[in-house]
């Protein structure tokens, strides 16, 4: 018990140290609580400035298409290509032999890989009617004038939104939930731990029973044979 109460007072006092509060002997002393509150009010509902911009395929098109002559633009490539997700769609160029995965990262396009081998099928796309795993395919070289390479992708999960700072209450509950869970992860192996030491030393303590009863009986035999 004794063990658990410092075990807990230890996770406290490094979650709020690392957050901003101070432990004294008188309780816990919040140092900065009117900064982080009015930092929190500040913050709301802030967006990385890296999130906002675009790549060069968005910012040349126009109306969904790209424009007449992309190569002045700085946009290189002699095949069109298409990335579709769900309702939205980015349309790009790319060069024969180039690999999908370089393009859909040009782009702009979220794919979501697994093993970049071809293996696990995680990144399998729908293209001209067949199934191609963008991790591991390159554009084809033998399209036509003018044919455009369509790249169905499949929907995945939204992407985690990061908040944009370094903390916030969320992350200070949720450090001292991980904390409470590994202090009694500890408690319950520490129980276990003792559990299987006492029936080791109980068996231990048996088998040298047994060799001492088996040592006395075969002095007994010995002592035995001696008498005449």
């Amino acid at each position: 018990m004794l063990n658990l109460r410092i075990y807990f007072f230890v996770a406290i006092g490094s979650v709020l140290s690392v957050h901003g509060f101070q432990l004294t002997s008188f309780g816990v002393r919040q140092s900065t609580c009117l900064s982080v509150i009015e930092s929190e009010k500040k913050n709301k509902g802030y967006e990385r400035k890296w999130k906002k911009k675009q790549t060069l395929a968005d910012q040349l098109q126009i109306d969904g298409k790209l424009p007449s002559d992309p190569e002045a633009n700085g946009l290189v490539g002699d095949i069109p290509v298409i990335f579709k997700t769900g309702n939205n769609t980015i349309q790009t160029l790319a060069i024969a032999g180039q690999p999908l995965s370089e393009v859909a990262s040009q782009a702009g396009v979220f794919i979501k890989y697994g093993c970049g081998k071809g293996d696990c099928g995680t990144c399998e796309s729908m293209c001209n009617g067949k199934w191609i795993r963008p991790c591991v395919s390159l554009v084809p070289s033998d399209l036509q004038n003018g044919d455009e390479y369509v790249v169905q992708i499949k929907k995945t999960k939204n992407k985690a939104k990061s908040s944009g700072r370094f903390y916030s209450v969320r992350s200070i509950l949720f450090g001292f939930y991980n904390n409470v869970l590994g202090m009694w992860g500890f408690v319950r192996t520490r129980k276990e731990a003792k559990k299987n030491w006492q029936e080791r030393q109980d068996y231990e303590k048996r088998l040298e029973e047994i060799v001492a009863e088996k040592r006395a009986a075969r002095a007994r035999a010995a002592l035995a044979e001696k008498k005449p």
